[in-house]
């Protein structure tokens, strides 16, 4: 094949003359209902993963924080019943130390009763 021939060619592919020789089709891709549908599915499957995630996420956490809770009931508890036996303990104390207990008079017994 000679240039001149492979010249005319390749004329021939590009059309008539004073036209252009690309074309500039407009070549617009869309997807059909069908994956349009597959993809919301996927989509909503994604989406609804998340969700439990983070709900059970959020249980452990709430697990977490009753019994936190609960042991936060039993020292108050706890410390309600130290401080009552603690000024019990001191009350007794504060009274044998008192100057009214001081100027008392001694209780003896000052005769025994015969029959």
């Amino acid at each position: 094949m000679t240039y001149s021939s492979s010249v005319a060619m390749s004329r021939r592919s590009y059309g008539r003359r004073n036209q252009n020789s690309v074309r500039f089709a407009e070549s617009t891709r869309t997807l059909g209902p069908i994956s349009n549908t597959i993809i919301l599915i996927v989509l909503a499957c994604l989406i609804g993963l998340l969700y439990l995630t983070q709900v059970t996420k959020t249980n452990s956490f709430g697990y977490t924080i009753n019994s936190l809770q609960e042991q936060q009931t039993q020292l108050r508890d706890q410390k309600a019943d130290l401080e009552v036996t603690a000024a019990r303990l001191q009350s007794l104390d504060r009274v044998a130390s008192s100057s009214v207990a001081k100027n008392l008079a001694p209780v003896t017994p000052s005769g025994t009763i015969q029959r």
